[in-house]
């Protein structure tokens, strides 16, 4: 087949219903059917929901299993730079003569009717999965997490939800006790599910409907323990101890996602070299990532070019974290979000810490905030703000006047996408 025959199937399944996101199960039901219901034919499945961490602790999992000697199908989202990142098959990305085949597939058994692309880009990856032997099936939530098109497995091995914020509103529910009742859709009864640091209005419902289910619950500060100590990362539960090395993945907030993917491990039963792999071979692109190399990087020698996709209040939280614990030189921000983002609430944080922030457009997204909004609010949040009309741009800029400076690109995963695909 061509390259670029997915990239058309695609774009055609972007046009099969006006709404990008439309949070019911019913079309996703239909076309599983129609495809002889792959989701039931997975090998053991582990679940994962949440605001923030999913991706890491999902790269942590896969990591840890794999050296043990599993073959892990893995399923995420959204992608950085080419579809195909989604899909891992037994440790690989899907092929594109794979890809397009599986897309073809299920754009006729759904005969056209009206279902959205991350619905139907899921069956496919399902469909996937079902026909390749592994000993695993990671299945990352895609949003919120009861009417997720991932949340169609009726018994999972394990279920994990990571720290639960405000962030979705807008279809999950406007108070931190919705939206966690949303991420709680993923228990299931009598399976047990891992719980990452939580708020006490979010553990509440999460533990409420644990109950209900009788989904036992292993949750962080009650049955497990992870923190940081004299450059180690120490975890704790009822079997014991173990001193490992800090996670290979950079940034403070990720001794948390270590936690829930040790947790998973140890619950598992996966030995102590398996613990170790999951801190040390882990990698998830476009979270504090450093760029040392390509086009953008050269543009601006001598400074220090960190990428990051967060785009929620959290997530400037924890990155204003990670910052601090870094050498101290001058920060200058290159931020892009998209208009359904809290561009002040995440900035907020790292007001204080950020020399000034130059606004960018996420090119070929048309639901990104105008620069010139992001800049207002960085302006409203106490960052000196300016524009520039591509990171390119903007990397030159800070180059010139503040050369050997700290400069984080950052607010959008899609601008992080654009990004890596320009760095090359």
């Amino acid at each position: 087949m061509s390259p670029d025959t997915s990239d058309r199937i695609l774009t055609r399944m972007m046009a099969l219903h006006p709404k990008v996101i439309d949070l019911v199960l019913d079309r996703v039901w239909r076309l599983l059917d129609a495809t002889g219901n792959p989701q039931d034919a997975l090998p053991p499945v582990i679940h994962v929901a949440g605001t923030n961490g999913k991706g890491s602790t999902l790269a942590m999992l896969r990591a840890g299993l794999e050296a043990a000697g599993n073959r892990v199908h893995a399923y995420t989202s959204p992608h950085l730079v080419r579809f195909h990142e989604r899909i891992r098959l037994a440790g690989e990305l899907i092929g594109e003569d794979e890809l397009a085949a599986i897309l073809d597939e299920c754009e006729a058994a759904n005969e056209g009717h009206p279902i959205t692309y991350f619905e139907i880009t899921t069956c496919a990856a399902l469909l996937a999965f079902s026909r390749v032997p592994a000993e695993y099936c990671l299945l990352e939530v895609g949003l919120g997490g009861r009417l997720d098109a991932t949340n169609v497995v009726a018994r999972p091995r394990l279920t994990a939800i990571t720290p639960v914020a405000l962030d979705h509103q807008q279809f999950l529910g406007e108070t931190l006790p919705e939206i966690a009742a949303e991420k709680a859709g993923i228990l299931k009864r009598g399976v047990p599910c891992v719980v990452g640091r939580q708020e006490n209005a979010a553990l509440e419902v999460i533990e409420a409907r644990a109950a209900a289910l009788g989904a036992p619950l292993l949750v962080r500060g009650q049955h497990w323990h992870a923190w940081e100590e004299r450059g180690r990362l120490v975890y704790q539960d009822e079997r014991g101890l173990l001193d490992l090395p800090l996670p290979a993945l950079p940034g403070r907030h990720q001794i948390d996602n270590a936690g829930i993917a040790l947790a998973a491990l140890r619950h598992l039963e996966s030995d102590e070299t398996a613990c170790e792999a999951a801190m040390t071979g882990a990698a998830w692109p476009a979270r504090m990532q450093r760029l040392t190399r390509g086009p953008l990087a050269d543009a601006a020698p001598g400074a220090q070019i960190w990428l990051d996709g967060g785009h929620n209040p959290h997530a400037g939280a924890a990155l204003a974290d990670s910052l601090a614990a870094m050498d101290d030189r001058p920060l200058h921000l290159i931020c892009g979000m998209l208009n359904t983002k809290d561009a002040g609430g995440y900035l907020a944080p790292l007001a204080g810490m950020a020399a000034s922030l130059t606004a960018v457009p996420i090119p070929g997204e048309h639901s990104a905030h105008p620069p010139a909004e992001v800049a207002a609010a960085a302006r409203a949040a106490g960052i000196p703000a300016s524009e520039a009309e591509s990171v390119g741009a903007a990397l030159a800029e800070i180059a010139g006047t503040a050369p050997g400076a700290r400069v984080l690109i950052c607010g959008s995963l899609y601008l992080a996408g654009q990004v890596l695909g320009e760095n090359g």
